[in-house]
């Protein structure tokens, strides 16, 4: 594993966009477009921020996941199908991604960064006010498989975005209110983060010391992100949200292909 140094203010930062990114990532999903970007922009390579990154998205979705659970937000039974499809996706992906040369890696995850940005900047979801959940038949298994898989993979091989990519697919998919959407999201992303982490854990492509920190923040930001998303909706946090990661994104752009 790589030895990285910071100092005070690098720390500084990585508590700063842990705080951020999990209260931002509970609400609306896609709090590692903010700590992916964070983490190389500090020199971390390629491989080790995906990997560290994994270690500290798990606090902030496993406390999601669980808070949406506790409030009667998602039904773990009703979406098993979603749990494997996800948990294969997320192991191909992963596997996928650690064979890829780091070169290529540093070019590329500017590009998707930017491109979910933009996606999140020019998408728009309208209301959906439903919270009963879809006939459970086979073609709602389909659904469930090929959206697990895809959204899995992703995850495993990159990650930013992942979670506002759950939230959009599943209320288009199952016509369900973002609140029921987002518990699916974070249930989903805690899945395939972890099947993930495992196999960065493998590859020895994880920095405990920067994950830990950073994913102790991430849980706070994600406790608080998950109670307020239940009580006051996401609407407020969307503009600073597009605006930070499309900057983020730029800049990370402009080092990997100009300068």
């Amino acid at each position: 594993m790589t030895e990285v140094l910071f100092d005070p203010s690098s720390w500084a930062l990585i508590i700063v966009v842990g705080l951020s990114a999990g209260f931002i990532d509970a609400i609306v999903g896609g709090g590692g477009m903010l700590t992916v970007p964070t983490l190389l922009s500090l020199g971390l390579p390629p491989h080790l921020t995906l990997g560290t990154n994994k270690l500290s998205a798990c606090f902030a979705s496993g406390t999601a996941a669980y808070t949406y659970f506790k409030k009667q937000l998602f039904t773990p039974h009703f979406w098993l199908q979603s749990i494997y499809s996800t948990f294969v996706g997320a192991l191909v992906g992963t596997v996928f991604i650690n064979f890829i040369d780091t070169q290529w890696l540093e070019k590329l995850l500017p590009l998707i960064i930017l491109a979910v940005a933009l996606y999140s900047l020019f998408n728009r979801m309208a209301d959906i006010d439903n919270y009963q959940l879809p006939e459970n038949n086979f073609a709602l298994r389909i659904k469930q498989s090929v959206q697990g898989f895809i959204l899995g993979f992703y995850d495993g091989a990159s990650g930013p975005g992942t979670g506002a990519f759950w939230v959009i697919s599943t209320m288009r998919l199952y016509r369900l209110h973002i609140l029921l959407a987002s518990g699916i999201a974070k249930s989903m992303n805690f899945t395939s983060n972890l099947t993930s982490l495992a196999i960065f854990i493998y590859f020895g492509q994880v920095n405990w010391l920067i994950g830990l920190t950073m994913g102790g923040c991430l849980m706070l930001g994600a406790y608080i992100g998950a109670h307020s998303a239940i009580h006051f909706g996401a609407k407020f946090i969307r503009p600073i949200f597009i605006s930070i990661v499309l900057i983020m994104a730029v800049n990370l752009g402009y080092n990997a292909w100009l300068s």
